[in-house]
């Protein structure tokens, strides 16, 4: 899709959603009315005004309709995701449920709301949603309260959740949260893309090359097939084929070699061919001294993850899915709570979770039981290396002629991302010299300066 045409969508997006946003906040403020009104009626033989209908956004192509349609929404389900929203994107209409109760003088409790700290409008919490969909009805207010239960989609799914509340306050006082992807897709019609902070420690990490650019021996390469396969008939075999109470929502694979054998590149280029983004997590950020911290963290990730379709990708994962400790301590006891709690959040999770070691084993064996795949990164073999030596220079340098590049193959054994290595250092000092020459002495340097790092000797 070029930039014009994206361009387009994105205007189009726009106004559709602003269309169908227009129709629905016209429906919340007639719902709020109803609610009040026959809430408030002065007699109860009143008869009480019947309940608005809801627009029908049947035939409309917006983000909003579209999500109304996938999620399978009902009425009570839709009234509290537009409630959610409201303070976003029209604050003032809930400006009537600040309402003061004149027997007590300050707000009708049943209203719910917050005040926020920079926010002064009604913030609406789950004590709102409810009292517009069941009133003073103790069993509808039962019934519609379970929407907010960890089971509900809107929790399955990431869509909508309750704040958290202080110890002893009641749940329903907890402020309807949209989760921030789905506000942005129906206030823009784009998709969130995260940003790298302390809740969300991950980078999204993508790649300019092609499956050609990845060499590696055949069986390597038809286990990634596997992954590729996964992630494609993903959906049609645990629902089309009736699969999903048989196997686990997700794939978790073992990606074990040495450094710069192309397990960075390899998650790269399954997220380019099945349009699936791909996160990076920064274990620096998420592994904490402090019991629970690290449990936390990791909770946020998946959290944000899930029913996304991204791949998540672990590097120098030993920090987190290492060998459990035998139980000497309370340290060590928790620890192994850390490792347990990992296994189950992989296990739960929808999509694709990449692990990335040095050494298998390194890995403790109940996470290696549980993974669907160990794919292992070997060193290349001499031909590999050759193929890569030939592949890594730009196209507008030339070879010195005493470039021997088989004997460069056959004589150090190295890794390709060794190998990207010499070739940008070879490359600047070329540049440095303003040729394109590329020269063996050059080459040679490079290649001391990899095997010291490595703690080796040509």
């Amino acid at each position: 899709m070029d930039a014009a045409t994206n361009h387009d969508r994105v205007v189009n997006g726009l106004g559709d959603n602003a269309r169908d946003l227009e129709l629905e906040l016209e429906w919340l403020a007639r719902v709020i009315q109803a609610r009040n009104e026959g809430y408030f009626r002065a007699n109860a033989e009143d008869q009480a005004p019947s309940a608005p209908v809801a627009p029908d956004l049947s035939l409309s192509d917006s983000p909003y309709a579209r999500f109304l349609r996938e999620s399978e929404a009902g009425l009570s389900e839709r009234l509290v995701v537009l409630l959610a929203l409201t303070p976003h994107i029209r604050p003032q209409l809930l400006d009537i449920l600040w309402s003061r109760n004149e027997a007590t003088q300050r707000g009708f409790t049943e209203f719910g709301g917050l005040h926020g700290n920079h926010h002064g409008g009604f913030i609406p919490t789950g004590e709102t949603a409810l009292f517009l969909l069941a009133g003073d009805d103790l069993a509808a207010r039962f019934h519609h309260a379970r929407m907010f239960d960890s089971d509900h989609s809107f929790a399955r799914q990431n869509i909508l959740s309750l704040s958290a509340t202080a110890d002893g306050e009641p749940i329903l006082a907890g402020a309807l949260t949209l989760a921030p992807e789905w506000r942005q897709r129906f206030t823009t019609g784009l998709e969130d893309k995260p940003k790298f902070d302390a809740k969300f420690p991950a980078h999204r990490i993508e790649t300019q090359l092609g499956w050609n650019a990845l060499i590696l021996p055949r069986a390597t390469l038809e286990q990634i097939e596997e992954i590729k396969d996964w992630i494609s008939h993903r959906h049609r075999l645990l629902h089309e084929w009736e699969m999903a109470a048989k196997l686990r929502p997700g794939f978790t694979c073992l990606f074990q070699g040495p450094p710069g054998t192309g397990k960075t590149l390899s998650a790269c280029l399954l997220g380019k061919h099945c349009g699936c983004p791909v996160y990076k997590i920064d274990l620096s950020m998420i592994v904490s001294k402090y019991i629970g911290e690290t449990e936390k963290n990791l909770a946020r990730i998946f959290d944000r993850a899930e029913q996304k379709g991204w791949i998540l990708f672990f590097d120098e994962a030993d920090a987190l899915f290492g060998r459990r400790t035998r139980v000497d301590s309370s340290h060590d006891r928790y620890a192994n709570q850390e490792s347990s709690f990992l296994l189950q959040r992989i296990e739960d999770f929808d999509g694709v979770v990449i692990l990335a070691s040095n050494l298998k084993t390194n890995i403790d064996e109940a996470f290696l039981r549980r993974f669907d795949s160990v794919i292992n990164f070997p060193m290349p073999r001499p031909e590999e290396r050759l193929r890569i030596w030939r592949n890594a220079f730009s196209p507008k340098t030339v070879l010195h002629p005493a470039v021997n590049m088989p004997r460069l193959a056959e004589t150090y054994e190295i890794s390709g991302g060794t190998i990207m290595n010499v070739v940008r250092f070879s490359s600047l000092r070329a540049l440095s010299r303003n040729e394109n020459v590329i020269l063996l002495d050059e080459l040679e340097e490079g290649l001391r300066r990899e095997y010291l790092k490595e703690g080796r000797v040509m």
